[in-house]
């Protein structure tokens, strides 16, 4: 497979992303992935080194006749997500990427593709290594853990980046330039209980919620895609009404940044309402799939009977734990009024997990206002104190406010217009990016936003468009070309 992806065209990028795809780079785990690119910059003879918190920088002079042009900085962060198929075997920790080409997509084999943000990388790589391509002096930025708190991009000091513009290469639509992008925190619910032992008479299921989209958190969130949290909260509030189940254990989600694609709960309902309970599932399942029908088409709500749990949740705890999920809100909380059809402010209840006495609820709460963030932030905080959870906050970054008037703006849409004959969309987007907290030690520096087209990131259905890696290759090539000078 990895044959197949090293023939496509632009050949430099693609063996680069090959190489990159190889490399288990999980977030919070990159250290080999640390150690390639320190390994790759050595073997150009090129000034590399690692910062304090693992940031992997490379500088390469300017070519002949760009040495009077301002050095640009190219940025990609190093880590992926890390979401797979239920049924899909493998292990993220030890093995490499999958990869295929289906038509004009590059995807991989029941995980993600890591194609956000491996294809910035990779670029960066190609254009490092290449010896014939015409560019000012070059600064690599390699960021970690992008995907779970931009440790990296927290974690880089002022004064270490030489570059006047910055390049951030990890826009997912390629007739697009950003120039600003949401804030986020990473919210936290908490709570312990008393397990109770299981009363006589019971049948013991397993609910299941799966076959949803997911995607990402923050470019998604706006499709009214289903969330497998909210959906089995649901059925589980609605059933607990009726038959007064008992949870033994759910578990929910994974990722703070990925919209939850499955669910699945374990649970006893009275040998006497078993029936009924059954009929009220199904009935369920057909109301939720009609609802989601145009959004979620291959969503199912399925039971099974399974063996007995050894213990259940309290019923007190039980129903805090249902009303505080209804309450919570998830999906887009407010729209921009300055910028059109962009989410202003979003919440994504991304994980909860019963288990063994503890709950835990974890979100992920985006805005381009800090206020109307921390406006939110209460209201979740609230909700869930109210069922007797702590809360914590943690991961907070800034937003990166839009400047219109940017220098290196103008030279990207001017270039854009010259070669593809069309306006480009110059937006800001909902989704974190690294500029608002490098902007924060660097305020000089002039940053823009750009990448290829990928779809489905942060889910085992993340693909990238082959057509418009070479179209935003030839853009990345004419930008270079055309660099402002000092």
């Amino acid at each position: 497979m990895s044959k197949e992806i090293r023939e496509l065209e632009p050949i430099a990028v693609w063996n680069k992303f090959a190489d990159l795809n190889a490399v288990p780079r999980p977030s919070k785990k990159e250290e080999r992935v640390i150690n390639f690119m320190l390994a790759f910059g050595e073997s150009l003879n090129l000034e590399t080194l690692k910062d304090e918190i693992g940031n992997v920088i490379i500088r390469k002079p300017a070519s002949k006749g760009f040495e009077n042009k301002k050095m640009i900085t190219l940025q990609s962060h190093l880590d992926m997500v890390h979401q797979k198929n239920n049924d899909t075997i493998f292990n993220f920790d030890e093995q490499g990427i999958e990869m295929f080409v289906e038509e004009d997509w590059v995807k991989a084999n029941g995980t993600t593709l890591g194609a956000d943000n491996g294809l910035g990388v990779a670029t960066i790589m190609a254009l490092l290594e290449s010896t014939n391509i015409e560019h000012p002096a070059l600064e690599a930025l390699f960021t970690i853990d992008e995907e779970t708190g931009m440790t990296g991009a927290m974690g880089l000091k002022g004064g270490i980046l030489k570059g006047e513009i910055l390049l951030n290469l990890d826009t997912e639509e390629d007739d697009e330039i950003g120039i600003g992008c949401a804030g986020g925190v990473d919210i936290t619910a908490k709570r312990s209980y008393s397990e109770k032992s299981l009363p006589r008479g019971v049948v013991p299921y397993k609910i299941v919620v799966n076959g949803l989209q997911g995607g990402h958190s923050g470019m998604d969130i706006h499709k009214g895609l289903g969330n497998a949290n909210k959906i089995m909260n649901r059925v589980l509030y609605t059933c607990n009404k009726n038959y007064n189940i008992r949870i033994s254990e759910i578990n929910g989600g994974g990722l703070r940044n990925a919209i939850p694609r499955e669910s699945s709960t374990v649970l006893i309902v009275d040998k006497a309402h078993a029936s009924a309970f059954e009929k009220e599932i199904e009935n369920l399942a057909v109301i939720i799939k009609k609802e989601f029908k145009i959004t979620e088409p291959n969503l199912n709500v399925t039971f099974t009977v399974v063996k007995k749990p050894k213990k259940v949740m309290g019923l007190r705890p039980q129903e805090k734990l249902f009303n505080a999920i209804y309450a919570a809100h998830n999906g887009v909380y407010s729209m921009s009024a300055s910028m059109p059809n962009l989410v202003e402010t979003s919440n994504n209840i991304a994980r909860v997990t019963v288990k063994k006495g503890e709950v835990v609820i974890a979100c992920l709460t985006r805005s381009s206002v800090n206020s109307a963030k921390d406006d939110l932030t209460n209201v979740l905080t609230a909700t869930f104190e109210m069922a007797g959870m702590d809360v914590s906050l943690s991961g907070d970054y800034p937003g990166w406010n839009p400047n219109p008037d940017s220098a290196i703006l103008k030279v990207l849409v001017n270039k854009y217009e010259t070669i593809f004959k069309e306006k480009p969309n110059v937006a800001a987007c909902h989704a974190g990016l690294e500029c608002g907290i490098l902007g924060q030690n660097y305020p000089k520096i002039d940053m823009i936003s750009f990448g290829p087209t990928i779809k489905g990131a942060h889910s085992p259905d993340e693909r990238v468009s082959i057509s418009s890696v070479q179209k935003y290759w030839k853009f990345v090539l004419e930008i270079l070309k055309d660099s402002p000078e000092k």
